[in-house]
């Protein structure tokens, strides 16, 4: 379990930094996108295209460090006037369903991104492929994380001084 947690902390990681990553290059994208079209009266043909694919990679790879980091809509208030051991079972079904729901997103996003392969982006000569990847890319990182919280949890719930393992 530990050595999982470890992959699962760097996994985590990088999907912070590519999300990250994805998010400024929107932001300038669409900064370039603007002067463009308001300043030099010239719209850009493919930036803001490339600014939405930048901006679903990152809100995909985004999610991974928020479920690591608790920052997801939670059923704390519930949780929290429930006995212990309730509230405990009460997160645990809530991120097996999160694992569940993200699953089938995964299996069906690289389904999906198989099918779109032939398909190219406006304006644009790249496959929309690399856009929908992010399904499958970004809940591969989501169910890592999600199972990292779920041992984090079980552990914490072992340990009766609550002492993080």
């Amino acid at each position: 379990m530990t050595h999982f947690l470890r992959i699962e902390a760097v996994t985590t990681r990088i999907a912070l930094w590519l999300a990250i990553l994805f998010l400024v290059l929107a932001t300038a994208l669409a900064l370039y996108q603007v002067t463009t079209r308001f300043v030099f009266g010239h719209p850009s043909t493919w930036s803001e295209v490339i600014t939405r694919s930048a901006m679903i990679w990152s809100v995909f790879l985004g999610a991974a460090p928020a479920f690591r980091q608790g920052a997801m809509i939670s059923v704390e208030i519930v949780q929290s006037v429930l006995p212990r051991r309730l509230g405990q079972a009460l997160y645990q079904l809530s991120m097996a369903l999160t694992l569940t729901f993200f699953g089938i997103l995964f299996w069906q996003g690289w389904a999906m991104t198989g099918r779109v392969a032939r398909q190219k982006l406006a304006a644009l000569e790249i496959s929309i492929a690399w856009v929908y990847a992010a399904l499958p890319v970004g809940s591969a990182f989501i169910l890592l994380a999600v199972a990292g919280c779920m041992i984090r949890a079980f552990r914490a719930d072992e340990d009766p001084l609550g002492a993080p393992t």
